[in-house]
């Protein structure tokens, strides 16, 4: 089942964003990963959130293995667990 994942992250900033962007592509991590339909950075810089559409939950945790020592090198912290939803419904164009 699909579901939606919302970041928080503490004080992110377009620098510690494009940098984290840079790791993935240093480290040979294909943007997409498997089963991420969705990503969206949004929000001012300082203060940008992150949300995603995942496949399914499995592919968001095995992702996550690989992604949460590139967020720590690119200084990006976390005040809370992302906030997971089951999604009910998506309309594409």
């Amino acid at each position: 089942m699909s579901m939606v994942v919302r970041f928080n992250p503490a004080s992110l900033t377009t620098e510690k964003y494009d940098d984290a962007i840079r790791r993935h592509e240093e480290a040979g991590i294909e943007l997409p990963p498997d089963g991420l339909d969705y990503h969206v950075c949004f929000g001012s810089d300082g203060d940008l959130r992150v949300s995603e559409i995942w496949e399914s939950r499995e592919q968001f945790e095995a992702y996550g293995a690989r992604l949460m020592p590139i967020l720590a090198d690119a200084g990006i912290e976390f005040s809370a667990e992302p906030e997971i939803f089951e999604v009910h419904n998506i309309i594409k164009s």
